[in-house]
This record gives structure tokens, C-alpha cells and sequence, in this order.
């Protein structure tokens, strides 16, 4: 899915979630942005269980492509509900980066957060189904050993295997970095996190002003 955004920038942070953690450093960027006076550049933004793609809206030159293990955290701020964040590790380092853009309004930023949020969940049940299948296939494997090649089952769970792992690149993986948290998405951001009834409707209260502040 795409989304139309403008990026305010992006800072470092110490950890992979957290809701204070998020809020601080979108604090931090909103507040470089406006102090900075530069128009914020327009990107597009491609969600899919492969990662988020970022290309500039005007030239449609790439800008960056994150993979969808490099992320462990997205939100739409609650103090600037406009905003949409996520924090992912570098692919140059082991630094872990906070992006935040700026959406036309406070339900588009809800809606690329859980778009984000379900692009992961579909790709850790890629994972899980291309892992519970390499596993059934070295059992048929070890199994068949005494009798001779494994049987016409394993070998088509094998091409099952391959045909998952190819979709994702998920030999390439180096670990499910979120795996264990990749039960549901909640609109504010906590995408990693037991789904509950009550986080489904946030009441989103402020008005942050950026429109004004980015518009020139």
C-alpha cells in the first residue's frame, strides 16, 4: 500500500519500543524541523510484509528500503497526531534509528501504523510457515535415512519450503527479530504487543499545528 507523507527527519534512540521512547524523540524531530525552516521533502511510502520502501514523491527516486526485520516499532504519536513513526536498526550499524513523517491527517497516520503492523504480521506467518516446514522436512529426512530417499511428501514440503523462503528472503534473515511479539496491531503504535479490545478506540485529542508550521 502507499502512502503519500512528508519526512521531518530522524534521530537516534537507545531502544527498540517504547511509547515514551517514540514520543521524546518525534518531540525531538518536529522540533528540529520547524527549527531548521526547509520544506520538508515528499516521499512515498510502500508498506508490504517485505519492509517499508521510501522514494521521493516528485522524482520517484529511491531513498531507502528497510526491511520488514529491521523494524520493531511503528506509531501514530499521540501528541502530534499527525505524525507516523517508526524505529528501525541501520543497515549500516547497530544504531537504532526513530523516522517520523508528516501525514495529512491524524487517521492517515493511524492507518500507515497499522499497515505496518499487519505487513509484519503477515510476514512472521511467512516465517513460522517456512520454518515449521524446513523442520518437517530434515524430520523426513533423518526418518527415511534407514529406508532409503525421503518420500514424495517431504519432497514436496521441501518445494513448499523454498517457494515460502523465496517469497521473503527469509534464509537471509539473520533472526525473528519480533517474533515474539507479533500478535496484533493497536493504532497507537504498540504494534507488538497482546491485541486488547480497549486500545480500539484512542481518542485522539490534540491539535499539533504542524500543517501550519510546514506549509510554506
Amino acid at each position: 500500500m502507499l502512502f503519500n507523507l512528508k519526512y521531518l527527519g530522524m534521530t537516534l534512540v537507545e531502544q527498540p519500543k517504547g511509547e515514551e521512547l517514540s514520543a521524546a524523540a518525534v518531540k525531538r524531530i518536529v522540533a528540529t524541523a520547524k527549527a531548521s525552516g526547509k520544506k520538508l521533502q515528499k516521499v512515498t511510502l510502500k508498506a508490504s510484509p517485505r519492509g517499508i520502501a521510501l522514494s521521493d514523491s516528485i522524482t520517484n527516486e529511491p531513498i531507502e528500503n528497510i526491511s520488514i526485520y529491521r523494524i520493531s516499532y511503528c506509531t501514530a504519536d499521540k501528541a502530534h497526531d499527525k505524525v507516523f513513526a517508526f524505529i528501525a536498526q541501520s543497515q549500516h550499524n547497530e544504531n537504532l534509528e526513530c523516522h517520523a513523517f508528516l501525514c495529512t491527517k491524524r487517521k492517515m497516520a493511524q492507518a500507515v501504523t497499522l499497515t505496518v503492523a499487519q505487513a509484519f504480521n503477515v510476514a512472521f506467518e511467512f516465517w513460522q510457515a517456512s520454518k515449521e516446514e524446513k523442520e518437517k522436512q530434515e524430520k523426513a529426512i533423518l526418518d527415511g535415512e534407514g529406508t532409503g530417499s525421503p518420500s514424495s511428501d517431504s519432497s514436496a514440503s521441501s518445494k513448499g519450503s523454498v517457494t515460502t523462503g523465496n517469497l521473503l528472503d527469509l534464509d537471509n534473515m539473520a533472526k525473528p527479530a519480533l517474533a515474539t511479539n507479533a500478535n496484533a496491531a493497536h493504532l497507537d503504535g504498540r504494534i507488538f504487543q497482546p491485541h486488547s479490545s480497549e486500545n480500539n478506540n484512542i481518542v485522539w485529542e490534540m491539535d499539533d499545528g504542524l500543517d501550519e508550521a510546514f506549509s510554506r
